[in-house]
């Protein structure tokens, strides 16, 4: 088994924001895949799916962003997947825009969700890391990344989402490099946009 663990903060009010394109992704990934109902597991929200012979569990921590740790710890545990068998999604600043990358293990770069999985984890998980780019100033990351995206970013959002979700296939078998490569393929990142600081 897989787990895919979306990073999010699960009011409705946070629904749009760029922190929870992790949520969206597992939103997208559940319906395309036809999983079943959300219930109520790990302090979050889970379903299942299997892609050949490849049982996935799909996880969306109810626990707020900068504590999503104690869900996917939970559902670690309880499954026995090791850390390498744990993908998490979520927003990366230093990416641009619409950019995708897959990395294994590092640290934590700010990113309070991922902190936190590793202080449950250690660091060595899978991270999808979807770009939303740098606000410029430090002190506008707070709110630039609990505000929604743009309507001039939907476009790429939407592609790149639908891209993630068609190349799944890649991804349950462990073919990360493969799934990384059609997903930039399918949603090239947009070249026109304010691009921040970058690094892969």
């Amino acid at each position: 088994m897989k787990i895919l663990a979306g990073l999010g903060n699960y009011e409705p009010k946070y629904l749009r924001n760029r922190h929870n394109v992790g949520f969206m992704a597992m939103d997208i990934i559940a319906h395309a895949w036809s999983a079943g109902p959300w219930r109520k597991r790990f302090h979050g929200l889970a379903t299942e799916l299997v892609i050949g012979s490849n049982k996935l569990l799909l996880l969306k921590p109810q626990t707020f962003y900068n504590n999503a740790g104690n869900s996917v710890g939970a559902a670690a545990a309880f499954y026995r997947v090791k850390p390498e068998n744990i993908v998490v999604f979520h927003d990366e600043l230093d990416l641009a825009p619409g950019k995708f990358r897959m990395k294994m293990g590092g640290g934590a770069a700010g990113n309070n969700g991922i902190k936190s999985i590793t202080s449950q984890l250690g660091p060595d998980f899978r991270r999808a890391r979807i770009g939303i780019g740098h606000p410029g100033d430090r002190n506008r990351v707070t709110g630039y990344v609990l505000s929604d995206f743009a309507k001039a970013e939907e476009a790429w959002l939407i592609d790149l989402l639908d891209a993630i979700a068609d190349s799944l296939d890649l991804l349950a078998a462990g073919d990360y490099d493969a799934f990384q490569t059609r997903v930039t393929h399918k949603a090239p990142a947009p070249e026109v946009v304010k691009r921040g600081p970058e690094a892969d």
